[in-house]
């Protein structure tokens, strides 16, 4: 290994293995910095081995001028679902759980309560992928409260899970039939750990994943291990970056993670080693690629979402990833586990990077493995013919308060010609999604697979695929950028008025809340 240390270290920490084009390496770095300031940055490339390449920038805190090195403690947020998915895979090895049985079977402080009857019983794969049911928001109210109602602030009591639900978690939907996002899903499955194991969440990630990896620094929740050296949180303002006030996560198999970039990249190497590193093993190697394997997909054009990981497609190659983000603290890793590399990123301050961080840390993969970008293609033809079947409005299944989704586009998505070209817009009152945004053909051979490009908001381009019956028109929308489907409505409902007339400020403020509160 070759250092290549700067002459600041309060700035910068930096080394290059060899083998690996250090010229390029540094540029692509100095120009995400250039692109998006941080107050620290952590980034690294993993293979199989370990720990390649990193790059430690700024500082982990402003006051002490203490520099970012492999040694900070960030909180890597909703990162830690995946950890969480490990072990009820690690039970499930073990013949203690079975995947497609119902939740309730093995959980002992609380129960999972369908809102209807009939609903088919929520399942441990169901939980995994994001499908149970849940929604978003437990209990409703907590959309304005701090993390929606989800944390307390360091040093007082944290209620437990029991506690929190007051002895039952409401299905709202069928399970299995839509994909809601949230953190009650893992929050779930960190307790069935709990209860099938009979250990604490902690001491359990600390005697099967964290000591076999050799990541010695790094805990579920604020340990004395982990303390010392923990990262300062900041949020930008007008003048700069402020620091963020700390909170701890009730919903702690969702989101209670700390580690380092060190004790992550042992991680990840471990995610591309089939389970295991040099230090130990973790899952067999068939399990793990069960976990990334698709196991819920809206259109089998889009990737979709394994066991605990969302699944990506990054130049034809198949990638897995997941981000973390909360107030403070945003974290991203993407594995191409064909191709043997992974990167990782953390930061404790920047602007908006929950935008962004997933987007450059694919860049940065791609650049690794020779994948070409996601742009948007000029060589395929429009099918204008096709345009009637495709235009209309297209709605959400009802009944989940999906804060982040309603958030993202409202009411819906309305696809329509505008200039000659097919556009869709979001039914929201938030202007730059009313705007609209020209859908791209994205292949010679599927007239109704699309993208969008999203590039202004730092997020890259996106597909948009459609999925009709022979001969008939298109009958829902699907999005790549979560693995979910809006369904074609009937005109005559469109309301389209509406959500851009007297109920705009309270879908104005409802998209704000989403934003500024946005975590995964």
């Amino acid at each position: 290994m070759v250092a290549t240390m700067t002459s600041r270290p309060t700035e910068r920490q930096e080394w290059v293995a060899p083998g690996v084009d250090v010229t390029g390496w540094r540029s692509r770095v100095d120009e995400l910095l250039n692109r998006r300031p941080a107050v620290g940055l952590a980034v690294g490339v993993v293979r199989q081995g370990g720990l390649v390449s990193f790059r430690g920038h700024g500082v982990a805190d402003i006051v002490s001028r203490t520099p970012v090195t492999e040694d900070t403690v960030f909180r890597i947020a909703s990162i830690t679902k995946t950890f969480t998915a490990i072990a009820v895979m690690q039970l499930h090895e073990r013949g203690f759980v079975d995947l497609d049985a119902p939740a309730n079977d093995y959980l002992r402080a609380y129960r999972l309560v369908p809102a209807k009857r009939g609903f088919r019983p929520a399942t441990v794969r169901h939980l995994l992928t994001h499908t149970a049911g849940l929604a978003e928001v437990v209990p409703p109210w907590g959309v304005v409260l701090p993390d929606w109602g989800e944390s307390v602030k360091v040093g007082r009591p944290l209620p437990s899970l029991a506690e929190y639900y007051r002895g039952q978690l409401r299905i709202a939907a069928d399970p299995g039939t839509r994909f809601v996002y949230g953190d009650h899903s893992p929050a779930t499955l960190g307790q069935l750990v709990e209860d099938v194991s009979g250990q604490t969440l902690a001491g359990y990630f600390r005697e099967h994943i964290f000591e076999p990896l050799g990541m010695a620094d790094s805990d579920l929740g604020r340990s004395d291990r982990v303390r010392s050296r923990l990262a300062t949180g900041y949020d930008f303002g007008a003048s700069g970056p402020k620091p963020v006030p700390d909170r701890e996560f009730v919903t702690a198999g969702a989101a209670s993670v700390y580690s380092t970039p060190r004790d992550m990249a042992r991680y990840v190497a471990a995610l591309l080693g089939g389970g295991a590193n040099d230090h130990g093993a973790v899952l067999k190697p068939a399990t793990l690629a069960m976990m990334f394997a698709p196991q819920f997909q809206p259109d089998p054009r889009l990737p979709g979402m394994g066991l605990g990981f969302f699944r990506a497609d990054l130049g034809g190659r198949p990638v897995v990833e997941h981000r973390g983000v909360m107030p403070g603290f945003n974290s991203q890793i993407v594995v191409a586990p064909d191709q043997g590399v992974g990167v990782m990123a953390f930061t404790n301050g920047a602007k908006d990077p929950a935008l962004w961080l997933m987007t450059e840390s694919m860049g940065l993969l791609g650049w690794l493995i020779g994948a070409p970008d996601a742009a948007i293609r000029t060589d395929v033809p429009q099918h204008p013919e096709l345009w009637p079947d495709i235009c209309g409005w297209y709605g959400p299944d009802a009944g989940l308060g999906d804060i982040r989704l309603r958030g993202m586009i409202g009411a819906g998505a309305e696809v329509f010609v505008r200039g000659g070209r097919l556009t869709l817009r979001y039914l929201t009152p938030v202007p730059v999604m009313y705007r609209g945004f020209p859908l791209h053909p994205d292949d010679h051979d599927d007239p109704y697979a699309f993208r969008m490009d999203f590039s202004e908001f730092g997020i890259g381009t996106t597909r948009v695929v459609f999925r009709h019956a022979p001969g008939a028109a298109a009958v829902d929308l699907n999005l790549e950028l979560m693995p979910l489907s809006l369904r074609k409505r009937p005109a005559r409902l469109n309301p389209r008025l509406w959500a851009t007339g007297a109920l705009g400020a309270l879908g104005a403020t409802t998209a704000a809340i989403a934003v500024r509160q946005y975590r995964r």
